[in-house]
């Protein structure tokens, strides 16, 4: 039994940087992301995800040799891998994203070789996934995560973001951990206000819920209690692409192992600290720093 199995697409990511002439070309989607932070806590990590024939084969090499099961990624050779550009502000703090290329969407049948595990996380970057899908992985998964944000994001005409009301909200009725940004989970619940917001999250019967807001750190909410997680500051602030999915792949490597929720959040914004300080899912910190840097969060925790 896989302790982490994440599922979504993969993308070819070209992030353009601020004093940057040229774009970073490199893997990405929240699936690499997660999976490299629950791998460096030591958690035993698949991923399901679709990719079209342009994916590279050393990127499949690569997440491998570090000890990431792939043999569930399906390769469609007549069609494109999922493909965004990311363009950041000066400071960092906003991004536009486009999307150039889509890869086909993951469908129920493409479950059949996948058992059981001890969390599933739901990871969409493009609408590929779809309430089937979410539900025939629940009934396979102690534990079901949901990061909606490839569920509330519409492309216009020239594949530019926006997010949308979710538009299928009965997905939630089968949701143990919600992870999102605060932009999210107010296009998700359609609510402006933060504490609203996660409120009708919870009224779906989610547990646990997690709103990620970048260098103001996180809130838990879970069983009436909410804690404010601080941000943990990074060494250096390079690419802050994919911090959010660190997040949660360092939150549930801890969370399948019966460890407390406040210090599964603690360890979770530790790892996105270790991620901002490269470029892509390649610079997440090594075990031990994590857990050196959850620790400190950890006293600061601070019930509300």
């Amino acid at each position: 039994m896989f302790d982490v199995v994440s599922v979504g697409h993969f993308s070819i990511d070209s992030i353009n940087l601020p004093n940057r002439q040229l774009p970073y070309i490199i893997l990405g989607g929240s699936v690499a992301y997660v999976s490299l932070s629950a791998k460096r806590l030591g958690a035993n990590v698949s991923i399901i995800s679709k990719v079209g024939g342009d994916f590279p084969e050393a990127y499949l090499w690569w997440l491998s040799q570090e000890g990431i099961d792939v043999s569930k990624v399906a390769k469609i050779k007549q069609e494109k891998t999922t493909r965004f550009e990311l363009k950041y502000s000066g400071d960092l703090s906003n991004r536009a994203m486009r999307l150039v290329s889509k890869a086909p969407s993951i469908e129920a049948r493409d479950l059949s070789s996948f058992s059981e595990a001890k969390a599933v996380h739901l990871a969409p970057i493009a609408n590929e996934i779809s309430y089937e899908v979410a539900e025939k992985l629940a009934k396979s998964a102690d534990v079901l995560s949901l990061d909606p944000q490839g569920l509330v994001r519409v492309f216009d005409e020239n594949g530019f973001v926006v997010n949308e009301t979710l538009k299928d909200k009965h997905i939630l009725e089968l949701i143990d951990v919600y992870k999102s940004s605060q932009d999210e989970i107010e296009a998700a619940t359609g609510m402006a206000d933060l504490q609203s917001a996660i409120k009708v999250v919870h009224d779906f019967g989610v547990e646990i819920v997690i709103v990620t807001m970048g260098m103001k750190g996180a809130v838990l909410s879970i069983g009436g209690a909410v804690y404010e997680i601080p941000a943990c500051t990074p060494n250096k602030l390079v690419d802050p692409t994919g911090a959010g999915d660190a997040f949660i792949g360092g939150f549930l490597a801890e969370y399948v192992r019966g460890k407390e929720a406040l210090w599964c959040a603690c360890v979770g914004s530790a790892a996105a600290s270790t991620v901002v300080e490269g470029v892509g899912p390649t610079f997440l910190g090594d075990k031990n720093e994590i857990y050196r840097r959850a620790s400190v969060l950890y006293e600061k925790g601070i019930k509300r």
